[in-house]
């Protein structure tokens, strides 16, 4: 594998996987956290809010984990 063309096209591949893993996680988590009962055709604004937070506190995590591991 010393294709370069091949090596980046791999490590798009592994990024694209990775955030799709992160936002059915985001998911998740924020729908079992923020939505406590049936969905109707809105959320409220409690829910919302929660999952605006939610998702916020998410990222913000995910971020501060990649930069600790870039720094190892």
């Amino acid at each position: 594998m010393d294709n370069p063309e091949m090596q980046r096209f791999l490590q798009q591949e592994q990024q694209k996987a990775l955030m799709g893993e992160m936002v059915g996680k985001l998911t998740s988590v924020c729908w079992d956290k923020c939505i406590t009962g049936t969905p109707g055709s809105k959320f409220s604004s409690g829910e919302s809010t929660c999952l605006t937070n939610c998702a916020q506190r998410f990222l913000d995590m995910s971020v501060l984990i990649a930069k600790r591991f870039e720094m190892q």
